[in-house]
């Protein structure tokens, strides 16, 4: 059995139900189930067997998604690239797995050119017009003429997913992650959205990353959902599909939800449709959550990495007005503990390290044995994530165990007082570090972004934390900045905000 099935069950019991809508396309689920058999035998017939690489590069597609499956079905793993990243970043990766095939996108075909000959026996196909060297998508499928569907050769534990880490932190790692881990997954979605055949999906988030590809995408393939996919995030498509396409379910990181909530359309957008928003991948202010909830909607948060496939800790539609801030109780199929350094569990209240355990857990990064070794422990993944569990058991996270900032012998968690300053109408984003000081070891530092037409003096922003935190937590600078940099999701890249502190300084 592989995750392939899942279209081909769901194409026995509604054929002509909508799998995908895309901009100009609809998929029924008999056609995904008949491309993703032609796509297996076109693999195959290149070479790709059980254990070998297929890649993609390009912004979201029904072809990308169908890759994934019959990647399943053939026993290879799928390396989804992240299309904001330059050709050297992309070189890295496909140096360290070199894939039989790399499917490429027309607009990202000059780049990669400029890297081809270092990519040796990789056969690359392009969805345009490319060089000598280049065969077509038409070209590619036509290797499937006259071949019989391909045999299942993928199993439960075989790995299918391979998702590289930003790499903020050095050398980014390849995540590997089996076919059990994404059905485990589905079946935590299936929990936390209460998923059944009459939703409707809308995915405006990069499949690329776990967030867009397993939170609800897989997961409604799995439960013969219809998803409504978007190449990339635009706020006036993502209000259409809203309005225009009975979109019941859809996942939206906050910096998408400001962008929205700054769009002209936002006041009299029609969401009575959506049963709810799943929103994460960093702090959720709590203007955001006020927002969406004025609207009728309830924003739950969802907390996991891509070590976790991503689903490990989600709040449910239910709770989600009684326990604003929390990420939620552990999934239905994980296992969560909070320990400190000793590796004991802590009581409830108490700050620790969050570990999960579940069949979701990746089974290593990409021949990296020392670095898997260092986080997987018994089974149980240790995240460098610092949260507590309130009385009830529902976690909220408090910042990573790496920015923990110890000035003066005392613990501060920079997500702690980024929270408090992102409620200010005023500031659009936070960022809080530590910067090296004799006396103190650490002093706190906070870097600002103001919102648009806004001023913001050091005075101000150190007056948003009077009589609200201790004081030896107040920063002792205050840096405005225009911007900060981000990861795809919106993730704030601090080791790149202490180099522009240093800078700065």
């Amino acid at each position: 059995m592989s995750i392939a099935d899942w279209i081909n069950r769901n194409a026995a019991l509604a054929p002509d139900k909508a799998a995908i809508r895309f901009p100009g396309q609809e998929v029924s689920y008999a056609g995904l189930a008949t491309q993703v058999d032609q796509l297996a035998s076109a693999l195959a017939a290149s070479g790709v067997k059980n254990g070998s690489c297929v890649s993609y590069l390009g912004v979201n597609s029904p072809e990308m998604l169908a890759l994934l499956f019959a990647s399943a079905r053939l026993g290879a793993l799928f390396m989804p690239l992240n299309w904001r990243l330059a050709g050297p970043e992309h070189q890295q990766m496909l140096n360290d797995c070199p894939p039989a095939l790399l499917f490429v996108e027309a607009q990202y075909v000059a780049q990669t050119e400029a890297f081809r000959s270092a990519l040796g026996a990789t056969t690359l196909v392009s969805f345009g017009d490319a060089g000598a060297e280049w065969i077509s998508w038409t070209d590619f499928c036509d290797r499937a003429t006259g071949m019989a569907p391909h045999d299942p050769q993928g199993g439960a534990d075989t790995p299918l997913l391979i998702c590289y880490t930003s790499g903020s932190t050095g050398k980014p790692k390849g995540v590997v992650l089996t076919q059990r881990a994404l059905e485990c997954n589905a079946a935590n979605s299936v929990d936390m959205h209460e998923l059944t055949t009459d939703d409707v999906i809308l995915t405006t988030l990069p499949l690329f990353h776990v967030g867009g590809l397993n939170n609800q995408t897989t997961p409604a393939l799995q439960a013969g959902c219809t998803v409504v996919l978007h190449p990339k995030f635009d706020a006036d498509a993502t209000f259409d599909a809203i309005e225009q396409e009975g979109v019941t379910l859809t996942v939206l990181v906050p910096a998408q939800l400001d962008m929205m909530m700054a769009h002209r359309r936002w006041a009299s957008a029609d969401f009575s449709r959506l049963r709810m928003i799943t929103t994460g991948s960093t702090i959720v202010p709590m203007h955001v959550i006020r927002a969406v909830h004025a609207k009728g909607v309830p924003l739950v948060q969802v907390y996991g990495s891509t070590e976790t496939c991503p689903i490990a800790v989600y709040l449910k539609a239910g709770d989600a007005m009684r326990k604003v801030g929390s990420t939620g109780k552990v999934a239905a199929h994980c296992q969560l503990r909070i320990v400190d350094s000793y590796g004991a569990d802590v009581k409830p209240g108490a700050t620790g390290e969050i570990l999960i355990k579940g069949d979701n857990v990746m089974s290593g990064y990409w021949q990296a044995p020392q670095a898997t070794a260092a986080v997987l422990v018994d089974g149980w993944f240790h995240s460098g994530d610092m949260g507590h569990l309130d009385e009830e058991g529902y976690l909220y996270v408090d910042g990573r165990s790496k920015e923990m900032i110890i000035s003066g012998g005392e613990n501060i968690y920079p997500a702690e007082i980024e929270n408090l300053l992102i409620e200010s109408p005023d500031i659009a984003e936070a960022s809080v570090i530590g910067r090296a000081d004799a006396r103190w070891g650490e002093v706190v530092v906070a870097v600002v972004v103001p919102r648009a037409n806004r001023e913001l003096t050091s005075e101000q922003v150190l007056k948003l934390l009077d009589g609200r935190i201790a004081r030896y937590k107040h920063p002792k600078e205050v840096v405005v900045v225009e911007a900060l940099p981000k990861t795809a999701l919106g993730k704030i890249r601090k080791d790149d905000v202490r180099k522009m502190v240093a800078r700065g300084s």
